[in-house]
C-alpha cells in the first residue's frame, strides 16, 4: 500500500490575540490522543507561542507531572540576509528542512504562523491541505476577512489577507494539489447570544459563499484555557478532572475535531 503523504495543516491569519496557539496546541493533543503521529512547526520565531507551550509541556514532564502525549517540533527562524531574494531563498529552504524531516515519519504536520504578513507565512499557506484561520467574535476581527458595510453588513470587498490565501489556492491548484479547506473559527465566543453574534454569523454567512471557506463554532472565553499554558497541558489532558467547566471545555475541543475532519 502507498504510503500517504502527511496532511499539512496551518493555522494562520494576520491579526494577533485570536487564541490561535491556544487553538493549535488542542487540536495537536486532540490528534495525538487518537493515535495519530503528529509534528509542530512554529514560524513564530519572535513569540515561539506554540514553542513555549510544548517546551512547558516537556517541563512539566520532567518535573513529575503526569506523562502526556508529545509531537515532534520544531522553530523555523526567518532569515536575516541583506538581500530580499537572498532572505526568501534562506527562508525557503528552513522550511523545506523542517518539512523534510518530519514528513517521512508522521501522519500530520501542524505549522503556526506569525500574526503578520510574512515570506514564510505566504510558504506555509501554500503548502495547507486545511487551513485553519481563527477570528474574535467581532467585526474588528471581520475585517481579517472583508470590508463590511456598517449600513448594511454586506461585504463590499475582500482584504488583503483572503486574496492572499486565493493566491495560494490558485498555487495549489497549478501544482496539482487537491483544494485547500479553509476553515474560518469563531474563537473566544461569548456566552450570551448577543445581537453583535448574530450580526457577525449573518455577514460569515455571507463571506463563506463569496470567498469559499466554511467556518465553525471555536471555543468559549474561558479561563481555564489560559490557565493552563504554564504546565503545557490542554483540556483534553484534564481527562479526570470533572467539574462543569472542565467538562465543557473538553466537549467544545472534541465537537470542533469533528467538524475539522481531519482524519
Amino acid at each position: 500500500m502507498e504510503k500517504k503523504d502527511a496532511r499539512i495543516i496551518v493555522f494562520g491569519n494576520e491579526k494577533g490575540g485570536t487564541g490561535k496557539s491556544t487553538l493549535a496546541m488542542h487540536i495537536v493533543v486532540g490528534l495525538l490522543n487518537e493515535g495519530h503521529r503528529v509534528a509542530v512547526i512554529d514560524l513564530d520565531s519572535r513569540q515561539k507561542s506554540v514553542a513555549r507551550y510544548l517546551q512547558n509541556r516537556q517541563t512539566f514532564m520532567a518535573n513529575g507531572g503526569d506523562t502526556v502525549h508529545m509531537p515532534a517540533f520544531a522553530v523555523v527562524t526567518h532569515s536575516d540576509a541583506s538581500l530580499i531574494k537572498d532572505r526568501e531563498t534562506e527562508d525557503q529552504k528552513n522550511l523545506q528542512t523542517a518539512l523534510n524531516e518530519f514528513k517521512e515519519s508522521v501522519e500530520f504536520i501542524i505549522i503556526d504562523c506569525p500574526g503578520n504578513d510574512t515570506y514564510l507565512s505566504r510558504l506555509a499557506h501554500a503548502l495547507a491541505d486545511t487551513l485553519v484561520t481563527p477570528i474574535n467574535d467581532s467585526f474588528v476581527d471581520l475585517d481579517l476577512l472583508g470590508e463590511v458595510s456598517a449600513e448594511s453588513y454586506e461585504v463590499k470587498k475582500l482584504s488583503f489577507y483572503s486574496e492572499m490565501v486565493w493566491d495560494s489556492r490558485k498555487f495549489r491548484s497549478a501544482s496539482g494539489k487537491p483544494p485547500m479547506d479553509w476553515v474560518v473559527i469563531r474563537s473566544r465566543l461569548a456566552s450570551l447570544d448577543s445581537r453583535n453574534n448574530k450580526r457577525v454569523h449573518k455577514v460569515l454567512e455571507s463571506l463563506q459563499k463569496r470567498i469559499m471557506f466554511r467556518y465553525v463554532p471555536g471555543l468559549y472565553e474561558r479561563v481555564i484555557y489560559k490557565e493552563l499554558f504554564p504546565r503545557g497541558l490542554t483540556v483534553l489532558d484534564m481527562v479526570n478532572v470533572t467539574n462543569l467547566s472542565h467538562v465543557a471545555a473538553r466537549q467544545e475541543v472534541r465537537s470542533l475535531l469533528e467538524k475539522l475532519n481531519l482524519s
